[in-house]
């Protein structure tokens, strides 16, 4: 079945031309003004292919067509070409801002002509499967979503789940513990803490069940607790690297812990400019009948690389956001800069240090 054209242009001189360029290929409809072009447009909204539309009709012109398609929502359904020949910039920047797509300049010339609208037609088609692409997969999402919410409302009401989440937290206390009595002895030791502060965070269960779904493991209990390393997190926030690597060796020397894995990302930082040491531990728990292990990640940051991570998970997830290589460029130089003075803070610590040791002797 042929596509139909509507051609609207007050010289039937122009009407005619057209209709003679493209009649083997389109079905073609004319309309003489802009209020002719609308009656039809209603009428053959769904068949139209395309519409060559001239800007200075009587009644109605085509800027008031383009104005009135907006309205209703038609120029992301029908593709609009102007047949004009005015050259004036302002034209132009007035027709692409009211949704038009491409002009084709009188006198016209037939291989021109066609060649515009078979590619305008094609490309118009193709934006229009991607649309709808990304619609299915949309939707897709959402009952992604939805199934995720319901079988996280399931879970949660189950007696295994809550236990493995009384465990996780248990586990995250046991690793509190641990860091405090460290400070308690740093601080008698040597007259200051090694850590500013810890906080700690349980996933939820829809983040939880999202990232098994990610990793393609069915959702239950045992895959939780099995496949997911992350669940329990602790984040410790210190003031110099060599406290951060000074308290990781002991915490990970104690001999009831064992490392499952280590990412150093201050040695090693992320192409984003990323830092922070992790650890993934297992960490004994005593419970009334047993003890059993439990992985808990540990996050190891100074108080600039907190700050530097936590402002750009901020950034990352605002929309519509412009000059994002920019952006990124500017945070990864930021994130440089921390690194760089982190050590020059600590070089100023052990230099404050040595002189005081050298007064005492």
């Amino acid at each position: 079945m042929q596509s139909r054209i509507l051609v609207a242009d007050d010289a039937e001189i122009n009407r005619e031309l057209l209709c003679n360029m493209l009649k083997d290929e389109y079905v073609i409809e004319m309309a003489e003004d802009g209020e002719q072009a609308l009656v039809k447009l209603e009428k053959y909204q769904n068949e139209t292919a395309a519409l060559l539309l001239d800007l200075q009709m009587p009644k109605m012109n085509g800027y008031d067509v383009l104005a009135e398609m907006k309205k209703k929502g038609w120029v992301k359904q029908i593709p609009v070409l102007i047949i004009s020949g005015e050259e004036a910039v302002e034209a132009e920047k007035q027709c692409f801002e009211l949704g038009v797509l491409d002009f084709i300049r009188k006198p016209f010339n037939a291989s021109v002509v066609k060649t515009r609208i078979r590619n305008t037609v094609e490309l118009f088609a193709y934006k229009n499967l991607l649309e709808q692409e990304v619609e299915r997969q949309t939707q897709t999402l959402k009952k992604q979503e939805q199934i995720i919410e319901i079988q996280a409302e399931q879970l949660k009401k189950e007696n295994s789940f809550n236990n493995l989440m009384m465990q996780y937290r248990c586990a995250i206390m046991e690793v509190e513990t641990k860091l405090k009595v460290l400070n308690e002895e740093f601080s008698q030791e040597y007259n200051r803490n090694p850590f500013e502060s810890i906080s700690s965070r349980l996933k939820s269960p829809e983040s939880i069940f999202e990232k098994l779904i990610r990793k393609g493991f069915p959702i239950t209990v045992k895959n939780v607790e099995k496949h997911l390393a992350d669940v329990a997190g602790v984040r410790v926030i210190c003031s110099f690297p060599d406290d951060i690597y000074r308290l990781a060796e002991l915490i990970c020397g104690q001999d009831d812990i064992v490392v499952l894995e280590e990412k150093d990302y201050i040695k090693y930082p992320k192409d984003n400019g990323y830092r922070s040491l992790h650890l993934i531990l297992d960490i004994p728990i005593f419970l009334s009948n047993e003890k059993k292990y439990m992985k808990v990640e540990v996050q190891f940051r100074t108080i600039a690389m907190d700050f530097w991570a936590s402002l750009e998970h901020k950034l990352k997830y605002k929309k519509d956001v412009e000059n994002t290589e920019e952006i990124v460029a500017k945070l990864k130089a930021c994130a440089d800069s921390i690194g760089l003075l982190d050590y020059q803070m600590q070089e100023i610590r052990d230099q404050i240090d040595n002189d005081k040791a050298e007064h005492k002797r």
